[in-house]
C-alpha cells in the first residue's frame, strides 16, 4: 500500500505539473519522485497522467483521485497535529496582489516572524482562478474577496477584514482659491475586469450610487488602475487598500460617493478538510486578533 509520502508526492505533482518541481518541494530527487508516482499507478492499475516527452497532464483518472487523496492526507495531518502544536512545514497560498498592499500584507510578515519554521509559498492571481486551483489541489488556501456566487459544498470562506470601495480621480494641475482640485468631466472610467469578483463589486457600487459612467479601459490589476489614474488617464472605483497613504498622495483625489458605501470583504478560502488546517487556523486567529 502507498505511503503518505507517496500520496503527498502525487498531490505535489498535480500542483506543479512537473515531477522535478514537485521533488524540490517535498525534498526528493526527481528520479525518486518519478518512481513513487509509477509505484502509485502500478498499485492502482491505472495511469494518472497523460505523458509526452515534454509535458505531464493530469487525466480523468488522476483528477478523480485528487479529492479522496487530499482527504486521506488531511486526516493523517490532523492526527499528527494533535500530537504536535508547532506550526511548520509548507503552505501554498494564493493571494490577490492588492491584499498584500492591504491589511493582509502586515499580518503575513508577522506570521512569518512568529513561525520561522513555516514556509509560505505565495501565488498571485484572481479570486475566481484561485477557487478552481483550490478544488484541483494546486493551492492549500487563498486570500480572496467574497464570492458573488454560492461556493461548492466542500469549500469554506472566512472573512478577515473589509475595505470600502472608493471613487478616485487625478488631481488637476490647476486648483481653485479654496484649494479644491478639479477633474476633467470627460475623463474615461477605468474599470476593474467585469467578470472578476472585484469587478462585480465595482458594478454594485455604480448601481447603488446611480453613477453615470463613460466607459474607457478595463484591467485586472488594482495597482495598475491606481497608477493610470495618477497619470491622469481616467478615474476609477477601487477598494481603499490599507497600506496606501491615500491622504498624502498628491496625484490622487478621493471623492465621496453620493449614496451607499459598498465594501470589499477579504477572507481566507479553503477546503473544509485539508492537510494544512492547523496553519490556516493559526493564520485566521492571528489575523483576527491583530485587527
Amino acid at each position: 500500500m502507498s505511503s503518505i509520502k507517496t500520496l503527498k508526492n502525487f498531490l505535489a505533482i498535480t500542483r506543479h505539473k512537473s515531477v522535478a518541481a514537485a521533488a524540490r518541494e517535498i525534498g526528493l530527487t526527481a528520479a525518486a519522485a518519478g518512481q513513487q508516482l509509477q509505484q502509485l499507478e502500478k498499485e492502482i492499475g491505472l495511469e494518472l497522467f497523460d505523458r509526452t516527452k515534454r509535458s505531464l497532464t493530469l487525466n480523468a483518472h488522476g483528477r478523480s483521485l485528487i479529492e479522496p487523496i487530499q482527504e486521506i492526507v488531511a486526516r493523517y495531518e490532523a492526527l499528527r497535529s494533535n500530537l504536535q502544536s508547532n506550526i511548520n512545514g509548507t503552505i501554498v497560498l494564493g493571494a490577490l496582489v492588492s491584499t498584500l498592499m492591504g491589511a493582509f500584507g502586515k499580518t503575513l510578515n508577522e506570521i512569518k516572524h512568529n513561525y520561522p519554521e513555516l514556509e509560505i509559498k505565495l501565488i498571485a492571481g484572481l479570486s475566481s482562478n484561485f477557487l478552481d486551483q483550490l478544488i484541483e489541489g494546486t493551492l492549500d488556501a487563498a486570500i480572496v474577496t467574497e464570492s458573488p456566487y454560492a461556493l461548492p459544498q466542500n469549500v469554506q470562506w472566512t472573512e478577515l477584514y473589509k475595505e470600502p470601495m472608493i471613487l478616485i480621480s487625478p488631481v488637476s494641475p490647476s486648483k481653485s482659491k479654496s484649494g479644491a482640485s478639479h477633474t476633467d468631466p470627460n475623463l474615461p472610467f477605468i474599470r476593474f475586469e467585469r467578470n472578476t469578483w472585484t469587478g462585480h463589486l465595482v458594478d454594485q457600487t455604480i448601481k447603488a450610487n446611480k453613477l453615470f459612467i463613460q466607459e474607457g479601459m478595463e484591467l485586472n490589476s488594482v495597482e495598475a488602475i491606481i497608477e493610470l489614474v495618477r497619470q491622469g488617464l481616467g478615474y476609477s472605483i477601487v477598494p481603499k487598500l490599507a497600506n496606501i497613504s491615500w491622504e498624502n498622495d498628491r496625484q490622487l483625489r478621493i471623492q465621496d460617493l453620493p449614496g451607499k458605501t459598498i465594501y470589499r470583504k477579504v477572507g481566507l478560502l479553503e477546503r473544509k478538510k485539508h492537510g494544512r488546517q492547523n496553519i490556516t487556523l493559526a493564520i485566521k486567529q492571528h489575523f483576527l486578533s491583530s485587527l
